[in-house]
């Protein structure tokens, strides 16, 4: 089954009602659901801009918007037997579907994020360890906890969960009951006192 690269700007729903509109769409789903792709190409193009407009609206990247728009219209070909008229209007039900998929690729991009702090932050570890090896590391663990004393309490919580508890930004923000740019910031400047005061440039 091939379905369109992206959405048609131009594509919007069939003159008429919006009970029109629905009772076409419900039509279509019936047809898709046998494996009609003539069906599947209208319903595509009477609701492709609908779809592409509520991905945009939450994932903001157009590319991800397109990306989304493709995985809906996929589930639509996959799922359409499970349309049920009786639970809602076909574009109520395809707009949930939309929703759904743009929270997840959210989600999906937020992981990744956080996946990139948490390798950043085993990164810095490493850089760590080779200063380390460079002073000794009994004097160097001394100099580690004078210099986290010097620290805000906050800012040793952050920094403490994030190097030695090897939690992510976002997992030591929900620990920490606070925003996750806050945490950021947090372990930004405490890592700067730090490196002040262990004379590592």
């Amino acid at each position: 089954m091939e379905t369109p690269n992206a959405p048609n700007p131009e594509a919007t729903a069939s003159p008429g009602t919006a009970a029109d509109v629905n009772r076409r769409l419900g039509d279509l789903l019936a047809q898709i659901a046998t494996g009609d792709q003539g069906a599947f190409a209208e319903f595509y193009e009477l609701t492709s801009r609908r779809v592409f407009g509520m991905a945009r609206r939450v994932l903001i990247d157009p590319e991800l918007s397109e990306d989304a728009t493709q995985e809906v219209f996929l589930q639509v070909w996959q799922n359409a037997a499970k349309f049920n008229p009786e639970a809602g209007s076909p574009l109520a039900w395809l707009m949930t579907i939309s929703h759904r998929r743009a929270v997840d690729k959210v989600r999906s991009s937020q992981s990744s994020n956080d996946r990139e702090a948490k390798y950043g932050a085993s990164s810095q570890e490493i850089d760590h360890d080779s200063v380390s090896d460079e002073v000794g590391s009994r004097l160097e663990a001394e100099a580690v906890v004078r210099c986290l004393d010097t620290l805000t309490e906050t800012q040793q919580q952050s920094v403490r969960l994030a190097y030695y508890g090897g939690l992510t930004y976002r997992e030591v923000a929900e620990k920490l009951d606070a925003a996750v740019p806050t945490i950021k910031s947090r372990i930004r400047d405490g890592l700067i006192r730090l490196k002040t005061c262990l004379g590592v440039s």
